[in-house]
């Protein structure tokens, strides 16, 4: 493993100051991210639960059996997760399985640590998603869990970049997100309001395929998509 990608909890720890958080991070999402209290309020398995309208653990596993072909590889997961994400992908690697988090944000970084002291299999880094840094075509995986919505156009372009370039042939990039849910689906109107006033950027994802964000120059093996819960939400799954 390149010596950048592993960092102890106690090096992680002392530098955490090095990657700037983003303005629009701190701007939008403080309350949610990057305020001390923001663990506080939002780490609790039946609020996140809540938030997903009760989906939270159906698009987990579904976004987890996309990984059955990397458990012992090398898996990326892009930002932290409230709720028991990750360490449902710990439980799921194999024994040489290895899981990489990144996350801009120090305070997500500490939580995490706290919440998975002592595993193994685990490195968490602090690196901006739109300029990681790992080498070109380093993982066999790559899960993006409901970070999409939060970025702006073009910081969101960027992280698909970053996730398809360090995805290997043949490895898969996996995205769950919100989506435009069915005509016939309430929540077709419950959420606008909703996600207008909480989450400025995630409109994007009701107007816009995820492979719209790819890179021009990029032709993935195959791309495969399902939706959940009337539409609200996305899998999609690109074989690079």
């Amino acid at each position: 493993m390149n010596p950048k990608e592993s960092v102890s909890a106690a090096s992680a720890e002392s530098s955490l100051s090095l990657v700037p958080v983003p303005k629009y991070l701190q701007e939008t999402y403080w309350w949610a991210y990057v305020h001390p209290n923001a663990v506080r309020v939002f780490e609790r398995q039946w609020l996140v639960n809540l938030i997903l309208w009760g989906n939270f653990a159906r698009l987990r596993d579904a976004a987890l059996d996309e990984l059955k072909d990397a458990s012992d590889g090398k898996i990326l997961q892009v930002a932290c997760v409230y709720g028991d994400f990750t360490e449902h992908v710990l439980n799921r690697l194999g024994p040489q399985g290895h899981l990489d988090v990144i996350d801009v944000a120090p305070v997500q970084i500490r939580n995490l640590h706290d919440k998975l002291k002592g595993r193994r299999q685990l490195s968490v880094l602090q690196q901006d998603s739109t300029q990681m840094q790992f080498e070109d075509a380093s993982r066999d995986a790559v899960v993006v869990f409901f970070l999409l919505h939060e970025q702006p156009l073009e910081v969101r372009r960027k992280t698909v970049a970053e996730a398809l370039r360090i995805t290997r042939p043949g490895g898969k990039l996996i995205f769950v997100d919100y989506h435009r849910p069915k005509a016939w689906s309430p929540f077709r109107y419950l959420m606008v309001p909703i996600l207008r006033s909480l989450e400025p950027f995630a409109m994007d994802l009701w107007r816009n395929e995820i492979t719209t964000w790819l890179p021009a120059d990029s032709k993935p093996a195959k791309v495969e998509k399902q939706t959940y819960f009337g539409g609200l939400y996305q899998k999609v799954v690109i074989t690079r």
